[in-house]
């Protein structure tokens, strides 16, 4: 089996060069490689890429994910996240190759507070939104095999996040505010890629799974709730932390306006993947501590 991979450098993409190198013979790509091209503004040479190596999946770990620069840089974004797709999907079909493609929940306007199907209308809000929605279209419509995963709030213990973010923050301010009405999953990159992987070993015994799929953790927190746990986690932990745990406070969404408008509502129904790949998905609590103890182990360093 020989797997080719796109954006090895994003979080994702690292935990997928681990889990996908189990399964065969892995070239993993990111977009400044010499040998082989992974620079999606290079389209002649992504296709060239794909037939030179002719491989059995290609995996899309590539996106353009600054949402506020999106605004200002959509053709860029478009480029990125709808036309690269589109022509891998289209290749994918020519090799009869399968394609594994990641999207967001920024394809919904994030109104409610139900968690959404796959089959839930899409109406995204913003031009990262837009363009993800229009490169999930691309991929169905080529016809090729398939396996689209929307999640949301993806972190990990490589690259920036959240997580980094506000235990820096709190290392060094006496007060936080963190938004409380924006309310989703976080979830790992680890485990984006060990249920990659799963789904991948059965769409080859089984290609009547070729579908779009929500891969989120269970449960639910907000952006304020999520910063709770991990300070407490971290003073656990030893962490020094300058701001107490009174001087956190939650605010809305308006307290920091942004360029582009986020949705309200990230929560995913996961039980067509749960039931298709017969999976139970963990908490997101226990993805969170599990990346916690791994980088406070590391003798932890925001900077």
């Amino acid at each position: 089996m020989k797997i080719l991979l796109f954006g090895k450098g994003g979080q994702v993409g690292w935990e997928l060069q681990r889990s996908l190198s189990l399964m065969g013979e892995l070239v993993a790509l990111d977009t400044d490689d010499q040998r082989l091209c992974g620079n999606f503004t290079r389209p002649e040479d992504i296709i060239q890429t794909i037939h030179s190596v002719s491989p059995d999946v290609i995996v899309n770990a590539a996106a353009y994910t600054a949402v506020d620069k999106a605004e200002n840089e959509s053709a860029l974004a478009h480029t990125i996240n709808t036309q690269a797709p589109k022509i891998l999907a289209q290749e994918s079909l020519k090799i009869g190759a399968w394609l594994v493609h990641y999207s967001t929940d920024y394809v919904f306007d994030g109104n409610g507070t139900k968690p959404w199907k796959e089959t839930d209308p899409t109406t995204p809000i913003n031009t990262y939104g837009s363009t993800k929605l229009e490169g999930e279209k691309a991929v169905i419509n080529s016809g090729c095999k398939h396996l689209i995963f929307r999640t949301s709030w993806v972190y990990s213990a490589r690259g920036e996040n959240f997580i980094k973010t506000i235990i820096h923050l709190a290392q060094n301010r006496e007060y936080l505010s963190v938004i409380d009405d924006q309310i989703g999953a976080p979830t790992g990159a680890e485990l984006l890629a060990d249920v990659t992987t799963h789904s991948i070993y059965t769409a080859l015994k089984q290609p009547h799974v070729s579908g779009l799929y929500h891969l989120a953790a269970k449960g639910e927190t907000s952006w304020y709730g999520y910063a709770n746990f991990v300070l407490d986690k971290a003073r656990q932990s030893g962490i020094k932390l300058q701001v107490q745990a009174e001087d956190i406070q939650p605010v809305t969404t308006d307290a920091f306006p942004q360029t582009a408008r986020r949705p309200r509502n990230s929560r995913l129904n996961t039980r067509k993947i749960e039931h298709t790949f017969d999976l139970t998905l963990p908490l997101w609590q226990t993805g969170v501590t599990r990346m916690l103890t791994e980088i406070f182990e590391k003798n932890y360093d925001p900077t």
